[in-house]
């Protein structure tokens, strides 16, 4: 065993120095390596003094990074020295090992500069998927922290620059974004964007040589007041959208120009009259609108119109369009308005045809009269097919015909029916007998 400790601590540690492998214990989930330190002095991080003198030690579980799949986690012992500069604020410190551990991190150096590497390339969510992969237990928000934590990038003075806003929160809150047109990266964003915040940064930067600029009365005066020198142009973003945006409403415009008017169809030198037995009235506001609207239809397909062109111009769906189109006559679009179809009123519309050439022209007591035959529906078709049909139908000059009075035994089912009274009337509502 002691011939393979050096070896352990080449292959576990071999670019840090100062740390000692006591031993390694493997389980089916996770390897634990238990090491210490061996340097005799640390600096102080308060005065960086170095200090020998040992106040204590206690261990320090590090995670590290996996190995066959399983996850290592260092149990490494380290000291505590007693600071001897009497005028540092700190008394005692514990000791770093310089590329292995920090202050109050709970990973090693090599899995955080990992994990960094990770979540700089797939950010939070998808990277914490992938780490979970190579069986590192982590959550999206600990990636997004490592990335807030590492110092911003040296960032060179661009010679060209892009100016334009983004929107924090659309329509209420906007910023101004600058870019280096050369590397096509960002450079800042300023908080708002007026034009006093944007020439206080032009002003701290003497070697920018072009703005690249949206048009706006802010941008135009913060970069003349911030950079005198600077040669101020149109970015081609802009330029190409603005002409874009000119363009369709030149278009939209003269889009009458544009549309050719629709032939009117020729009309017939004689119209033929509806039979009968069209199910199309003349007449009907209904058939009216209906043959129309299938005219304009084909008069439009025949001038050349797609039929997307031609529901966009009439303001009708695509389906209607395509049902028109599909239609020679526009008695082909009839689709069930009126239809004969069979009801259960057909077997008693001879009766109640009958009843009303006898004079019985009261809907309800015709319902009666059939209900008591067997009739199953209700009121309303009666008074439909009363309305509809036999309300223009002659009906014959003579006295009204009124049934026979009920029996005395009919008239505990049926009872008669009496109208209201109205004002004041000495008359009695019910029958009297003879006295």
């Amino acid at each position: 065993m002691n011939e393979v400790l050096p070896q352990l601590d080449e292959l576990l540690f071999s670019s840090v120095e100062g740390v000692l492998v006591e031993s390694v214990e493997v389980t089916d989930t996770a390897v634990r390596i238990e090491a210490r330190t061996t340097t005799g002095r640390a600096a102080c991080p308060g005065c960086g003094c170095w200090a020998g003198r040992i106040h204590g030690s206690y261990l320090r579980f590090p995670h590290d990074l996996p190995t066959a799949g399983k996850l290592v986690v260092v149990s490494l012992r380290v000291r505590r020295f007693v600071c001897a500069e009497d005028c540092c604020p700190r008394k005692t410190f514990a000791e770093q090992i310089p590329g292995l551990t920090r202050r109050f991190g709970r990973r090693t150096e090599r899995l955080r500069s990992t994990l960094v590497a990770v979540g700089l390339a797939l950010a939070g969510r998808a990277g914490a998927r992938v780490a979970g992969a190579f069986k590192v237990p982590v959550s999206r928000n600990p990636l997004l922290r490592l990335i807030a934590s590492l110092p911003d990038p040296a960032v060179a003075a661009p010679r060209v620059v892009g100016v334009d806003e983004y929107a924090q929160r659309k329509g209420r809150v906007y910023g101004t974004v600058l870019v280096d047109v050369e590397t096509r990266r960002p450079v800042d964003l300023l908080p708002d964007r007026e034009a006093d915040t944007l020439a206080a940064w032009l002003a701290e930067r003497p070697g920018i040589e072009i703005i690249c600029r949206d048009r706006t009365t802010f941008f135009a005066e913060g970069a003349t007041r911030g950079a005198p020198q600077a040669l101020q142009v149109a970015d081609r973003w802009h330029l190409w959208h603005n002409l874009g945006e000119t363009a369709e409403n030149c278009v939209y415009r003269h889009r009458g120009c544009l549309r050719p008017t629709p032939a009117q169809p020729e009309q017939p030198q004689e119209e033929a009259e509806p039979t009968a037995s069209s199910p199309w009235p003349t007449g009907h506001r209904f058939a009216e609108r209906t043959r129309a609207k299938h005219a304009t239809i084909h008069a439009l397909l025949a001038a050349g119109h797609s039929k997307p062109s031609v529901a966009r111009q009439l303001g009708i769906t695509l389906n209607t369009i395509l049902r028109f189109s599909r239609a020679t006559t526009p008695e082909e679009m009839f689709t069930g308005q009126w239809q004969s179809r069979a009801t259960r009123l057909d077997e008693y519309k001879p009766y109640l045809d009958q009843r009303w050439q006898e004079g019985c022209t009261n809907a309800w007591k015709l319902w009666e009269e059939i209900k008591e035959q067997g009739y199953p529906r209700g009121y309303a078709s009666v008074r439909d097919y009363v309305s509809r049909a036999l309300r223009g139908k002659p009906q014959p000059v003579g006295p009204r015909h009124h049934p026979p009075a009920p029996s005395p035994a009919g008239s505990s089912r049926t009872p008669t029916r009496y109208p209201k009274a109205t004002g004041s009337s000495s008359k009695p509502l019910w029958p009297t007998a003879p006295s």
